[in-house]
Order: structure tokens, then sequence, then C-alpha cells
């Protein structure tokens, strides 16, 4: 049986590509009702035309703002923050309003489950948010810091706040694959910032898969993260020029605003206290409280710290690899 089957699910940022790929999970189970809380009434009417059907509900509101979301939490049993500034550059150039939303936005959600008592809610995060270096990834590091911190003050009786974390979902709005077809298909050169440049790579089925697994599994503070492959821009633009059977050549624009030539998921000190659950890690936050002089008498003893899981030493996708993975999750065609 589902664990969505008689639930009532709310999605913020609902509309987005994630949210339309959610949406087509939960109706596959016998969920009782969808909630999409977003600020824009387009992609909803959009949405609500694209499906027809009653167990979806749409709310107007901005995370923003605590009074125009709070009734779309009433009644119900899981919330999947997914609403969001997600893109690298123009949170570099609008660092305060990706504050606004990241940080501030998501502290109101944790508010509105906690008045509504929703007893479990995700935060989805990213990559950027480990050792940040772009605005992006400090508001979502920041992010998961806040929801840390409000989960120490929860009972397991309360609402069970987890963080899904996890880097670039295939084929989604403002990701490079559709960019690199939209190239091939208008006969320009694919523009790559650096060939040596790693990003892991994962489909947007196993984003929802790792969304489940929090809502199943995951207890107070804790993160629940993927355990994606890589591969270079290089290559990546190389196997989908051969899917393509295209001669299109690729230019190296170079590297953008607030972005690393590799990405981590967890650091090293996350590595020594987390769980291998096989194909993800499940992050176990630190217990501790404030009373500074137990660390004085009684600290925590490590060895050597293990290395950190990066887009550099995860399993490196083979440009043929690369072309069976967009092939199974269609996102290139001819």
């Amino acid at each position: 049986m589902s664990i969505y089957n008689g639930k009532i699910i709310l999605v913020t940022g609902g509309t987005g590509s994630f949210g339309t790929a959610l949406v087509d999970r939960l109706l596959e189970t016998d969920i009782k009702e969808i909630r999409i809380l977003s600020r824009d009434e387009k992609k909803q009417d959009d949405m609500r035309n694209l499906y027809h059907n009653d167990k979806l509900k749409f709310y107007i509101g901005d995370v923003r703002d605590y009074q125009s979301i709070e009734a779309a939490f009433n009644k119900v049993d899981y919330v999947f923050h997914a609403a969001a500034l997600k893109q690298v550059p123009s949170c570099e150039f609008f660092p305060l309003e990706a504050m606004k939303t990241n940080v501030i936005g998501s502290n109101n959600v944790i508010d509105a489950c906690i008045a509504h008592h929703v007893p479990r809610a995700v935060f989805l995060s990213t990559d950027k948010s480990v050792m940040p270096i772009n605005t992006l990834g400090m508001t979502k590091g920041l992010m998961e810091k806040n929801v840390i911190a409000r989960s120490r003050q929860l009972s397991i009786d309360q609402t069970i706040l987890s963080i899904a974390r996890y880097g670039n979902v295939m084929g989604t709005r403002g990701s490079v694959i559709p960019l690199f077809t939209s190239q091939i298909n208008n006969k320009q050169p694919l523009t790559i910032t650096n060939p040596d440049m790693t990003r892991f790579m994962m489909s947007i089925d196993d984003a929802i898969d790792l969304v489940s697994q929090c809502f199943e599994h995951a207890k107070q503070g804790e993160i629940f993260v993927h355990k994606a492959p890589a591969i270079t821009i290089d290559n990546l633009a190389k196997a989908i020029i051969e899917l393509y059977g295209s001669h299109a050549k690729i230019h190296c624009i170079g590297v953008r605003h607030g972005e690393k030539i590799h990405e981590m998921l967890l650091t090293s000190e996350e590595m020594a206290r987390s769980v291998d659950l096989g194909a993800y890690f499940r992050i176990v936050p630190d217990k501790r409280d404030l009373n500074y002089d137990l660390y004085f008498k009684d600290g925590i003893q490590r060895s050597a710290l293990p290395d950190p899981f990066t887009s550099e030493n995860t399993h490196m996708l083979t440009i043929e690899e690369m072309k069976v993975l967009l092939g199974k999750v269609g996102l290139v065609s001819k």
C-alpha cells in the first residue's frame, strides 16, 4: 500500500518540473487530495487544464507572506517544500530576494506546518548548499540549518522536518540538457563553461523516490542524499551530439557567476555521521545542545575523516553510459 493512499499532500512551488512529475506519480496512488501552492496563476491554469482532475486543488500564495499560505496547510498530511529561487546567476545578482524566498519563505512553511499539526514535511535542498560559494547555495544551506534547528525544538509527536538534498535533475527548467538540445535543433554550437566541470546527474523519478524515502523513513532533522553518478560537461555535450547524429561544435564560454568546477553532496564531517542506505545516505543531525561546558570535558572522538562525496569522486559516467541514461529517461530524441 502506498504511503500516499488516503492522504492530503501540499506541494509548494508545485507548478514547476518537479511538481508536475510528482503529481503524475501521486495520481497513480489512491491519494485523497493534492494541493498546489504557488504564486503563478498562469502556470496553475495550465496545470489545471492539463490534468482535469478533481483531486488537484490550487492555492495562490507566496511563501514570503505567511498569511497568504497559512490556510492551504489545514488538514494536510504531508508537505513538500519546493518553492525557491533556484537559478545561480539570478540569485547572485539579487541575493536579498533569494534570502526572502529560500530562507524566510521556508521558515514560514515550517511555522504553518507546526500551526496545523502537519505530520511530516520534506524540504528540497541542493548540492550547492554544501560548502557554498554562491548565493543560491548559501541561502539553501541556511535553510537546511534552520530546518535542523527548528526540528530540535519539536517532539516526535509534532511535525517531522526532514531534508532531501540532491544534485542536478536532468531536464528541469533552466538545466543544461534542454539548452544543448535547443542549440542542436537551431544548428548552433553547444556552449559549455569548462570541459572538466563535473555535475551530478539524476532523473526526476530518482528525485521523487528520494522524497518518498524522506516521507516514509526520515526522523527529526535528518537529511537524505541520493548517491548520484556524475559526468563532465564536455562528455555530456558529446553524448547529446552523438544521440542526435549532429556535427555541432562545442564552444567553451568560461565559468559563470557563482559556479564551482565540482559539486559536493556531503562534506567529510557529514560523511562521518551518515548512514549508508544503499542508494542513499542518511545524515544524522548532531543532537547536542548549548551546554558548552560539556564540550570541553567530553567532545566527540574521531580518527581521520572520510572523503567527502563529490561530483569528482562519485561514479563517473562515460559517454556511452550517459547516452543510455538519456534514452532511458526520454530526454533526447531525434
